[in-house]
């Protein structure tokens, strides 16, 4: 899919935060090892990653009703088992978490390998050590990864780096498994917290001590319940930056500052003085200290400071402030392929890459053109280049931005901005 983009227009409205993509998906493949009924309310229903689960989960005999209205999940998974499929080809980065409500109903699984961005090594062999710690035979077939296990058995699970991926896969799977299971070296994020407190609300007893120890009591019962999915706090920065380079005028809604402190921070200290109440930010130039954006340094790490996922947008800051300012992210090093694609909507060389860090020497000033989407966010920083360039732009396999933003057109259309998505 292509993104064409006649740019230059100034945003001027009000646009609602949707779910979190990175808590949506998980609670969903959550809600299939329940043993009733499961409603999720406030679910992104339209991106790409979670229609993509969907698909897979109807395939293998779950029920689930779609109300894009309403933006409702209802799902019911008794009849889910693990069939063989014609095709495993499911471009999402989780499917791992597909094969906890397998293995319950029918003691094996067959799941896509995982697929997603590709923004360096990012291996399933800690999912693997999962299964395989709470008692399962792993089989890697050419077309899915087999798991096959009468019934996960509680152990110890000790992950040598902190994975949100693979404490989420374990805190599925030991909420299902027989006596008690320790997570060591967990990474606790506002989505996995979310998590959590879905799978409290099933009935699992789950224990947290400190940041990065879980301990779970697996239980035979899970009850049907209902949730809704928490605020995707990487849209709500998309939005704000998105106002900032385009010095336009939005109110962003449904804002979830507890888990956006130190993303926040650094904005004011790059001199943006942003409006905010107790869930909203409001953002017009006049929010700007100094008519500018001032330049920073900053590095990219783990919850509760500026994750990996909201790299790019720091760097389209950078692009437009007065100065030198410096990217630092070493858990992914390699996220740098989006940023000399960025370089090609920049009317001057402005934007420098190597692994681990990426310099900007602004102020530079989005030009129209012609680029290609390596990543998900980085995809969307690419859409708002062009959107802020005078000119028509074509941003390339955009279906990578639709991946993590849930009716994009829609919401741009609310803000008085057009784009044209076409199938290639």
């Amino acid at each position: 899919m292509k993104a064409i983009i006649k740019g230059g227009k100034i945003p001027k409205g009000t646009v609602n935060v949707s779910g979190a993509k990175n808590s949506a998906t998980r609670l969903l493949a959550a809600a299939c090892i329940s043993d009733g009924e499961v409603v999720l309310h406030n679910f992104p229903t339209q991106l790409v990653d979670a229609q993509h689960k969907i698909r897979f989960l109807k395939n293998i005999g779950a029920e689930i009703v779609v109300d894009d209205e309403s933006e409702t999940l209802k799902i019911k998974s008794g009849s889910i088992s693990a069939v063989e499929l014609d095709e495993y080809d499911y471009p999402i980065r989780t499917t791992y978490l597909l094969a906890a409500a397998q293995l319950k109903r029918s003691g094996s699984a067959k799941i896509p390998y995982p697929g997603g961005c590709k923004i360096g090594s990012r291996g399933y062999d800690l999912h693997i050590m999962v299964w395989e710690a709470l008692g399962c035979k792993v089989t890697e077939k050419p077309d899915f990864i087999h798991i096959e296990g009468k019934q996960f058995t509680g152990g110890q699970i000790k992950f040598p780096i902190s994975t949100v991926g693979g404490t989420e896969n374990a805190l599925i799977c030991a909420a299902m498994a027989v006596g008690k299971t320790e997570i060591v070296n967990a990474y606790i994020t506002p989505e996995v917290e979310d998590l959590i407190d879905f799978l409290r609300r099933m009935g699992s007893i789950i224990e947290v001590n400190g940041s990065s120890n879980i301990i779970v009591e697996g239980v035979n019962y899970l009850k049907g319940t209902i949730k809704s999915v928490m605020y995707d706090r990487i849209e709500a920065l998309t939005w704000l930056v998105y106002g900032i380079l385009s010095k336009g005028t939005i109110h962003i809604n449904n804002v979830p500052f507890e888990s956006m402190e130190v993303p926040l921070l650094h904005l004011k200290k790059m001199g943006i003085d942003f409006l905010s109440n107790s869930n909203s930010i409001y953002f017009s130039p006049d929010c700007l200290k100094n008519g500018q954006v001032e330049s920073f340094e900053l590095a990219c790490g783990a919850h509760p400071g500026i994750i990996s996922d909201m790299q790019s947008f720091y760097t389209l800051l950078g692009i437009v402030a007065q100065g030198d300012s410096r990217i630092f992210d070493y858990r992914y090093p390699k996220r740098i392929a989006y940023a000399d694609e960025l370089q090609k909507l920049i009317d001057t060389p402005v934007v420098e890459t190597e692994e681990g860090k990426i310099t900007t020497r602004g102020p530079g000033k989005f030009v129209s053109g012609e680029v290609t989407s390596t990543d998900l966010r980085g995809s969307m920083a690419l859409v708002m280049a062009a959107l802020c360039a005078e000119g028509e732009s074509i941003v390339n396999d955009v279906e990578m931005a639709l991946r993590g933003y849930n009716n994009l057109e829609g919401k741009l259309s609310q803000l008085g901005i057009e784009i044209e998505i076409l199938e290639k």
